[in-house]
């Protein structure tokens, strides 16, 4: 399998407000950037969002390390998502998991390759994920 690094990042102005969401898809020397934007949406939906683009811009099972700098989006798929299945989509409050519909399709985006979850420090050291920050940002921006 290849073995390719996602990096991801969401961004809202205004939270609600216009949303943008942005990745940077890498495989040896290629790179390929995307992003896209959402009218009226949270910064924690634009951030699953870019993880599902990533995720489904790959035509085959890849080994795949995801850098996000999302705690949301890492805990939630790797951990949280368990018990909320369990527990019918349901917190553990007993409330309806927010963005369930985002969680669903990204769990199986995921089901198909080999994944890897990083957490990176937002707005620090890491290039790729400077980039998607700005990528969002400007998605946001232009629908604005």
């Amino acid at each position: 399998m290849k073995q390719v690094q996602l990096i991801t990042d969401g961004a809202c102005l205004g939270n609600p407000g216009p949303g943008g969401w942005a990745y940077v898809l890498r495989f040896g020397e290629h790179k390929r950037e995307m992003s896209g934007f959402v009218p009226h949406t949270t910064n924690n939906r634009m951030e699953l969002m870019a993880a599902i683009e990533g995720l489904k811009a790959l035509s085959e099972a890849c080994v795949i390390e995801v850098v996000t700098d999302s705690e949301y989006l890492k805990n939630g798929i790797t951990t949280w998502i368990h018990s909320w299945k369990k527990n019918g989509w349901k917190t553990a409050a007993k409330k309806p998991v927010v963005n369930q519909d985002l969680w669903t399709e990204l769990e199986a985006a995921v089901g198909r390759h080999k994944v890897a979850w990083t957490w990176t420090k937002g707005h620090a050291n890491h290039e790729d994920n400077n980039r998607c920050d700005e990528l969002a940002t400007q998605a946001a921006r232009q629908y604005k």
